[in-house]
């Protein structure tokens, strides 16, 4: 990694998320030697590329991880949403995954949605759907809420299906959060015993983070898609989790 690369991802690191136009401007080369820079950035697991974007790995911000994989993630939320009845009261978590499921819930059903995501609430605001913001302290990056408060309101609330998003999964661990607070509003979650599910794509298969979603007896069925291996789905289902594959559609 040579000097300008190295201010390339500092500066993406500390932004969170940075144009090839304003990444070009600011070192004062072409485009297209950015795009070369992002590429080997890339390649090497410093960063991920995402429509035009560069953006740290693990970033926080919902629009960000939104724009990662955007068509599979919509394809993942379409076959989610068939699962919601008209009239339901869900709760949706946070995530990429879970924001676009919000956004078709709202224009194909009529859903009572309880989320803790402000990102969700503020997504829905020229939407008919009924939206139930739950208050508590205002993680900024991932623009959720979050702490005691937040485990106090969902206590009081009541839902017949729960989407929840994961950061990790392993047989051994479990579902995994790199995330402390979070973890903890989703397993304040899991204790209500409704309908649990884990909505993601298959990236977060096989990674491990510190924080324990569950246990995984509390999580009734996964929708991920069918770059999931063998192994991990017959885990999954071995441990009682309906599995539901949704195929990938090539880009015409």
């Amino acid at each position: 990694m040579n000097s300008r690369q190295q201010i390339i991802l500092q500066m993406v690191i500390d932004q969170g998320r940075m144009s090839v136009a304003d990444l070009a401007k600011k070192t004062g080369v072409s485009e297209v030697t950015i795009r070369q820079d992002l590429n080997l950035l890339e390649k090497k697991s410093y960063l991920k590329r995402a429509h035009g974007y560069a953006v740290p790995l693990d970033s926080e911000d919902v629009e960000t991880r939104m724009m990662n994989n955007y068509s599979l993630k919509r394809h993942l939320a379409d076959f989610a949403a068939t699962l919601v009845n008209d009239g339901e009261t869900i709760f949706i978590e946070n995530g990429s995954c879970n924001a676009l499921l919000a956004r078709a819930l709202a224009e194909q059903k009529k859903i009572t949605l309880i989320t803790v995501s402000s990102y969700i609430a503020h997504l829905l605001k020229d939407t008919e759907c009924e939206v139930v913001l739950l208050g508590g302290i205002y993680q900024k990056k991932s623009e959720s809420m979050v702490g005691p408060l937040t485990r106090q309101f969902i206590q009081q609330v009541h839902f017949s299906k729960a989407f929840i998003g994961i950061d990790g999964f392993l047989p051994e661990t479990g579902f995994t959060s790199r995330d402390m607070m979070r973890a903890d509003v989703v397993n304040t979650v899991l204790e209500k015993g409704s309908e649990a599910i884990v909505l993601t794509d298959s990236s977060k298969f096989g990674a491990m983070h510190p924080y324990t979603l569950g246990p995984i007896s509390r999580i009734n069925r996964v929708i991920t898609d069918d770059a999931l291996s063998e192994v991990a789905g017959q885990q999954l289902q071995d441990s009682g989790v309906q599995v539901n594959i949704v195929k990938q559609f090539p880009i015409a």
